[in-house]
């Protein structure tokens, strides 16, 4: 969702958090990349140890284990083993899902 209001299939990316980092804290850019980066380390440390990472407002990244199954090929048809594997869930805070549907409601 882009600020208009209007529907968004854009990306932001690590630059433009940067940028905005730069903007709205009044860090030099060459800071304002080393935090963002700092952020995302620290994130990515925490849940690489098992830890669940919480940020207020905002939501909660937790690694979780999912079993092997069995799937199929959507054109054969033929069962194919799935191994076990872990994966990342983001999991939203009730603040940030409040705020994603009052948005919702807006476009309306």
């Amino acid at each position: 969702m882009s600020r208009s209001g209007q529907p968004s299939r854009t990306t932001v990316t690590r630059a433009q958090l940067c940028d905005a980092v730069h903007r709205k804290v009044g860090l030099s850019r060459s800071e304002s990349a080393t935090l963002v980066e700092l952020v995302f380390k620290e994130i990515t440390d925490c849940l690489e140890h098992g830890e669940m990472v919480k940020l207020s407002s905002f939501g909660s990244f937790m690694v979780r284990s999912k079993g092997a199954w069995v799937g199929r090929n959507p054109k054969t048809g033929i069962e194919v083993q799935i191994a076990a594997r872990k994966v990342m869930v983001f999991k939203p805070s009730a603040i940030l899902r409040g705020r994603l549907a009052r948005a919702d409601e807006e476009i309306e």
